[in-house]
């Protein structure tokens, strides 16, 4: 996913341009409201979540950061994920008037409304229809429950999100934990009984994320050193090898629409 400062980098522009051209990668836009033109809205936390913006200004800001990536990029991005996963109720309206096919911001079975961000605790976690004409697809990042309770997380979660000291004793117990795919923050051996969840409840597409600037010692609380760092790679490499193992092969934005579209 790009933001305004990579879509704008010159730098950023040759390498991840070669590597689109080549199509071995596609790109997705990727709005944190704080960097992204026009700057019209006070800077705090309330506005950092794009969806609380006004309908218009998060409008102009999308468009003018749509604009910059495929002018930079030469190429139409198709996929969004909101900076902070911050939808608000008109951004599906906005992706689906300037011709995004798929958002993917929801992080299911997270809630961020203590900051004043949106609440995905009850989403589904496998890929839906955002409305009835299905001119825009929901991919959610891939979250499970592991435990002995994991069937029942979904009423028990939110519950011991609220009471953290049983959350903590559901988890040591191992009998409910929440598990993002992502590294940071989650161990590879996590990650590798999150794969076995989500591929056993059948869900036919794994996101896995992270952030970018996790790829550089110091910039983000997962990656502080270097030994951080080989880390974050030995994840990559472990996860994605099990992945191939597992017999899940990696897709495109263009291959799901094409499977949606069937």
């Amino acid at each position: 996913m790009v933001d305004w400062p990579i879509a704008t980098d010159p730098l950023a522009r040759e390498i991840i341009g070669d590597a689109v051209r080549a199509k071995k990668a596609e790109v997705g836009v990727q709005l944190h409201p704080w960097v992204n033109p026009p700057h019209e809205e006070e800077v705090t936390t309330y506005n950092s979540f794009a969806g609380n913006l006004p309908h218009e200004l998060e409008r102009d800001k999308f468009c003018r950061l749509r604009d910059a990536i495929e002018e930079g990029f030469g190429t139409v991005p198709r996929i969004y994920r909101a900076g902070r996963y911050g939808l608000g109720p008109q951004t599906a309206k906005v992706l689906s008037e300037t011709g995004v096919a798929i958002d993917s911001s929801v992080r299911a079975r997270y809630d961020y409304s203590d900051a004043h961000g949106p609440d995905y605790s009850r989403h589904p976690v496998v890929p839906y229809w955002t409305d009835a004409e299905r001119t825009l697809l929901e991919l959610p990042l891939t979250s499970v429950f592991w435990g002995m309770l994991r069937k029942q997380g979904q009423q028990i979660f939110p519950l011991a999100r609220k009471l953290p000291l049983l959350g903590g004793a559901l988890a040591k117990l191992g009998l409910l934990e929440r598990i993002g795919l992502t590294p940071e923050g989650v161990t590879k051996e996590e990650a590798l009984r999150a794969v076995d969840i989500a591929i056993d409840d059948g869900l036919p597409v794994l996101v896995l994320s992270f952030h970018s600037p996790s790829l550089a010692p110091g910039h983000t609380p997962y990656v502080r050193t270097e030994e951080d760092l080989d880390a974050l790679y030995d994840w990559l490499r472990g996860v994605y090898g099990y992945l191939d193992m597992r017999g899940v092969r990696p897709t495109t934005v263009a291959e799901i629409m094409t499977a949606v579209d069937a």
